[in-house]
């Protein structure tokens, strides 16, 4: 599953780009300052950045350098009403991998990411696989023991999430997070809800708990 980091601080802006990526089965982190993707980049837990220029408290371009100065290659697909000339090339010249203005076509951005992604060695597998269960991520269809099974939406993302990482024990706030994004209540307990309806429809023992921490898929 990949990771899109979105560095934009126009609330409509974002919950559009959100709520664009995740239906298109990626999952997003949305930091709202120059200072923040700057921080956010350095981790490692993202496989692109889109990027505003008009952040508050540190300008795009400036924390677009200093991610090319740390030598971290992480794509950048920049997302900005700037459409001057020499904007653009300031932005490509600082290391950015594409440069859009606003208003944009998301089908036209969700391209461009994928041709990134390429680029990088970081296309999405087709197909996930574990133990019985199978998830074909372009049909978005699920199935146990090649039979076919109903998901929604979000039960698939989940699905997908605990498929990526078999044996391994993700917590609740991982999955908040991976699934629902950063903005959820993480008092809710949406999370063992979903767990809930995914044992139903995938079987009672292959999602298991730990009791204190979260869950995991029986590898």
């Amino acid at each position: 599953m990949n990771r899109v980091l979105i560095a934009e601080d126009e609330p409509r802006i974002t919950s559009f780009l959100t709520k664009g990526f995740r239906a298109a089965g990626y999952v997003t982190t949305v930091v709202t300052s120059g200072v923040e993707v700057a921080v956010a980049a350095r981790s490692g837990d993202f496989d692109l950045l889109i990027l505003d220029l008009g952040l508050p408290g540190q300008d795009g371009l400036a924390a677009l350098a200093q991610i090319r100065a740390r030598g971290e290659r992480l794509p950048v697909i920049v997302l900005t009403a700037r459409d001057a000339v020499p904007d653009r090339v300031a932005g490509l010249d600082l290391g950015a991998d594409d440069y859009m203005t606003k208003p944009f076509s998301f089908d036209e951005l969700l391209a461009r990411v994928r041709a990134r992604l390429r680029e990088h060695g970081q296309a999405t597998p087709t197909v996930v696989r574990a133990g019985p269960i199978q998830l074909d991520l372009v049909r978005r269809t699920a199935t146990v023991n090649g039979e076919l099974v109903e998901l929604t939406g979000r039960e698939f993302l989940l699905a997908e999430t605990l498929l990526r990482h078999p044996g391994h024990v993700l917590s609740r706030e991982q999955l908040l997070d991976r699934v629902w994004g950063l903005a959820h209540d993480p008092g809710s307990n949406v999370v063992d809800v979903y767990i809930g309806y995914l044992r139903r429809k995938l079987g009672t023992n292959l999602i298991q708990t730990v009791r204190g921490i979260g869950y995991r898929l029986a590898g």
